[in-house]
């Protein structure tokens, strides 16, 4: 059985810092590109960060460049978006997403909301 649990959301500051993760089981995670997506209220869901396999790659949505880091640990089966100087633009549910050839993956979202 596929599965994709994201943990590691929560309430912070404005400014400060989440470590979101995404264990993987039930498929072959380190032939999968993983990726992190979000959705706010009332918005599309949108990529924030992806990054492949193999070569670990990584791309990130202008608006979080420079602020957050995705990587991924093969041994684990698991990724991990590191956010940093969060701002309250960043408030949403985070998804966890696998995808390889019409293989397509999500988890169940863990929601970040940052606010003073």
């Amino acid at each position: 059985q596929v599965q994709l649990v994201e943990s590691g959301g929560g309430l912070v500051q404005p400014g400060g810092s989440l470590r979101l993760s995404c264990a993987a089981s039930g498929f072959g995670f380190s032939s999968y590109t993983m990726s992190w997506y979000r959705q706010a209220p009332g918005k599309e869901r949108e990529l924030v960060a992806i990054i492949t396999s193999p070569g670990g790659s990584t791309n990130y949505a202008d608006s979080v460049k420079g602020r957050f880091t995705i990587s991924r640990d093969n041994f684990k089966n698991t990724v991990y978006l590191q956010m940093n100087s969060l701002k309250s633009e960043d408030t949403a549910v985070y998804y966890c997403n696998a995808i390889r050839f019409r293989n397509d993956y999500w988890g169940q979202g863990t929601q970040v909301t940052v606010s003073s």
